[in-house]
């Protein structure tokens, strides 16, 4: 059960009655608020305790059995049909949803920064105080995780570490032709059979994505190319996994960079001054160091071996040219941020550490752990090793 003293506390400091949400569950903070899943957009109020609307009697029954909410209601219950035959469908949404706020006394709503504007302009005008929480204060109280969320990222992160193993087996088993490229089974091994193989085996273990990474040569060299196509010996293979537990919600996200037979001098020195960088980055990472300090630390060792990073140029093109990490839970990036803005780290929070550099003359090498700032400094839930070659 998530702690929302800390909303509780917002709602007081601005004077608000209540927070709203109006999104489907796909909507991270709404999922979070609610506590239920739903395809269909429905109404989130918490004012010290959690109430659901629902615009049909569709999800009614299954929100009061499986939701944390204190009450489950739907706009029938607020004589939706009356008003609609009074006002017209499209008014009698504001008029229910006034009523709706009516019953507990709320006058005065804070809302996300991403919020229907027809929903915000229907309170108004049904005299209701709406406000954007420009700094997303649910966001940010889900940066901090609960030891239940912590544990359902544990297990994403396993079975994350089962599909880069099958793909790894892949690469490994793979024979290489006359003109590089690598075969599978006589066949072509392409960046799209080994997504294949990922997938299937995330699926196994309860999981799934919608996107993966597997890029190699110059594909690799974006930091965000999905890859496609065949795949080639002696150049860096960047894999990014980052599945979500279909159960829980939760992700994990993982990445390793391998090369079939020997790689480049470059490649090499890269993937060594990579894996210095990551070292770096965890031994800055504790509760009370900032996200700023944590990616200074992967910039000095980029930095001091002469390559360059967006804190040296902020045009560069190659080299280091993303941030060090981000937050991950029921989205795949969230809060905090390991980059020159990011701020205090407190014990909870669930970071990647992801090091990389690239060119599209060389390619690129990445290498990402995920790990929990803890009380006395981290614990990093990946297993799984670094090897280059395979």
């Amino acid at each position: 059960m998530p702690d929302f003293g800390r909303l509780d506390a917002f709602l007081d400091e601005t004077d608000t009655d209540g927070y709203l949400i109006d999104a489907d569950s796909t909507d991270s903070d709404q999922y979070y608020l609610a506590g239920f899943d739903a395809p269909d957009p429905f109404i989130t109020l918490y004012d010290g305790e959690t109430h659901l609307l629902f615009p049909r009697s569709l999800e009614f029954g299954r929100a009061k059995r499986e939701s944390r909410a204190e009450t489950v209601e739907r706009y029938v219950d607020f004589d939706h049909a009356e008003l609609v035959e009074e006002h017209g469908p499209e008014e009698a949404v504001s008029h229910v949803l006034g009523r709706f706020l009516d019953a507990y006394n709320v006058d005065s709503v804070a809302v996300p920064p991403r919020f229907p504007l027809r929903t915000a302009d229907g309170l108004r005008a049904r005299g209701v105080d709406v406000t954007a929480d420009t700094d997303g204060t649910v966001t940010e109280i889900r940066a901090t995780k609960t030891d239940e969320e912590i544990d359902h990222i544990r297990v994403a992160q396993r079975a994350n570490e089962a599909a880069m193993a099958a793909a790894e087996a892949l690469l490994r088993e793979a024979e290489v032709a006359d003109d590089g490229t690598l075969r599978d089974d006589g066949e072509a091994l392409t960046s799209e059979r080994v997504r294949e193989e990922i997938e299937v085996t995330l699926l196994r273990h309860g999981c799934s994505l919608d996107e993966t990474i597997v890029a190699c040569g110059a594909d690799a060299a974006d930091p965000h190319d999905r890859g496609s196509g065949p795949l080639s010996a002696g150049e860096p293979i960047i894999i990014d996994i980052f599945p979500q537990d279909k159960t829980t919600k939760y992700h994990a996200d993982m990445t390793r960079t391998f090369c079939v037979g020997e790689p480049g001098e470059t490649v090499r020195e890269w993937y060594d001054l990579t894996e210095r960088a990551k070292a770096a980055a965890f031994d800055a990472l504790e509760p009370g160091a900032t996200g700023e300090a944590v990616h200074a630390a992967v910039c000095d060792v980029y930095e001091d071996a002469g390559l360059p990073t967006l804190r040296s140029d902020d045009r560069a093109e190659t080299g280091f040219i993303h941030s060090t990490g981000h937050g991950v839970g029921l989205d795949v990036h969230e809060l905090p941020r390991l980059s020159p803005s990011g701020g205090e780290l407190e014990p909870g929070h669930v970071v990647t550490i992801e090091p990389g550099l690239y060119d599209p003359e060389i390619g690129g090498v990445r290498i990402e752990d995920i790990a929990v700032v803890t009380e006395d400094g981290y614990e990093n839930f990946t297993d799984y090793d670094q090897n280059l070659t395979v």
